[in-house]
Parts: C-alpha cells; structure tokens; sequence
C-alpha cells in the first residue's frame, strides 16, 4: 500500500481503487445531448464569432486537434495546448478545451468517475460543426476515453494509455512517476487492463500535497526528478513516464535533467493521435 509523501514504489496487485478505463457508462446519451442540450465547455482559441452558424465539414477535410482537458484549469489547457501544439505542428490545429463542472484537478478515483461524462459532453460539443478531426482526452487516467471512441466514432488517444505503451513499446522495464496518491492504485489497475504488468517496475510518488506543489514549478520539477531516479535507480525502470497532463512542463523539462528515458504523456498521446490520423 502506497503511503502519501513516502515515496515508497507500489506495484501490482489487487487494486483498491477503481480502474479508470470506462467503456460506455450509463446515462451517455444525456451526457452527449441526445434529444437535449448539452452544457457548453469553455474553448481556448475558437475562430467562430458568436451567433456565427458553423458549417459542418466533410470529414475528409476535417484537420483540428481537439484536446478535452477533464479538469476544469483554464490555465492548465492552455499549457497542454500549447505543447500539443509544438508537437503536431500546423498540418494539425490543435483546439484546447476545459470541461465545464469539475475540480481544478483530478486527484482520486471519484474525481476520475465524474470527469467522463463531462468529458463526453466536451468532445460532443466539440466536434458537432465537423471539424474535428481526432481528440486528445488530456488526463492521465483517461477519464470516458472509450465512451467518446465509440460515441464519436473518431480518432482518440488518451495521455495515460498512449504513454504507457510508449513505454513499455520496447519491452524494458518502466515505472510511473506522479504526485498524486489516492490514483496508485487506479493506475497499477490501469497498467493492469494494458497487459504491461509483466514489464511494470512500480510507481514513485513525490512528497507533499499535488495542490501545492502544482502551485510552486521549481519545488515540483525537484520532487518529480527524485520520484524519477527512484524509479531508475531503486526499481530497475530503462524508463520513465511522468504520470499527469498538468505536469506536462515538468515533463518535458525533466527529458533534459534525467539520464533515463522519460515518456512525457501528452507528446506521447499527440504522436499516438498522429499514427491514427494517417491509417
């Protein structure tokens, strides 16, 4: 068992928490508007003026990223926007997304549970004028990733599942290094449902309260790095995935500061998109 600020790595086992893969949960058809409307998301960089009708687009012609963040950060969008963005490139406009109830962030199973319809009805709203050409669920535990595949019927790739098969892609060890608890288990059960225990080295958690070390980037990015190294040097892990979409800066400066390979998951969850989008 996992103690909060230790450290301590877990591995897996029987999980406590409840896995995070949904399939489609009870209720999708209200949470997708279906025969009623559908609560509206808050959109980072939309084009389309109020009042302007949106003309749908063949899906041929369909080229916008959609990147659905399930916690309700306009800020943290905007960093996940922003990094998706470097990593598509302009071929692919990527559009940020914050679903519209919820916490700031995502730090327990419950918190996971009541993300997936909200972000059921992000990308519903999303993709309604045809536009939308793939979507990036921008968590870590993938809130209602597979209800929105099968309800949209297009491309998606969620952060957790496309890291962690990064990872493990090679067939070397990999351990997970976060900040947040109370998801241990939820994401050894995670690792689990991916078949990749085999290659699953555990999981190191910072010290201190996610909540205040988000708010502090300097303190954060010290805490992730000696989860990191723990990771490789007490647990074996060849490499290591930051586990969390708003760590997406420290993960990216951490690819810099560590000597074992780090999978930084939106990058991962971006490049995962981008092979789908060509098949």
């Amino acid at each position: 068992m996992t103690v909060p600020g230790t450290g301590t790595a877990t591995r897996a086992g029987t999980a406590t928490g409840t896995a995070t893969r949904a399939g489609t949960a009870p209720g999708i058809a209200t949470a997708l508007g279906i025969g009623r409307a559908t609560r509206a998301a808050t959109v980072t960089n939309t084009a389309t003026a109020p009042g302007t009708a949106t003309t749908a687009l063949p899906r041929a012609a369909a080229r916008t990223v959609v990147l659905i963040n399930p916690n309700t950060s306009a800020a943290t969008t905007a960093m996940m926007t922003a990094i998706a963005r470097r990593i598509l490139g302009p071929a692919r406009p990527v559009r940020g997304v914050t679903v519209a109830r919820g916490p700031l962030m995502l730090t327990d199973p419950a918190a996971l549970r009541a993300a997936a319809p909200e972000v059921l009805a992000a990308g519903a709203a999303a993709t309604a004028g045809g536009d939308c050409a793939g979507l990036l669920v921008a968590a870590f535990g993938d809130p209602g990733l597979e209800a929105l595949r099968a309800a949209t019927g297009l491309p998606v790739a969620g952060l957790g599942e496309a890291a962690l098969l990064e990872a493990a892609a090679d067939g070397a060890p990999f351990g997970i290094a976060t900040t947040t608890p109370l998801l241990a288990d939820a994401l050894t059960a995670r690792v689990a449902e991916l078949g990749l225990s085999d290659r699953y080295t555990g999981l190191r958690l910072t010290a201190g309260a996610p909540e205040r070390l988000s708010a502090d980037p300097a303190v954060l990015l010290d805490r992730l790095e000696r989860a990191v190294r723990a990771c490789a040097e007490r647990d074996g892990a060849r490499t290591v995935v930051i586990g969390g979409g708003p760590l997406g800066e420290a993960a990216e400066e951490l690819r810099a500061r560590c000597a074992v390979r780090i999978v930084a998951p939106i990058p991962a969850a971006c490049r995962a998109l981008a092979r789908l989008l060509t098949e």
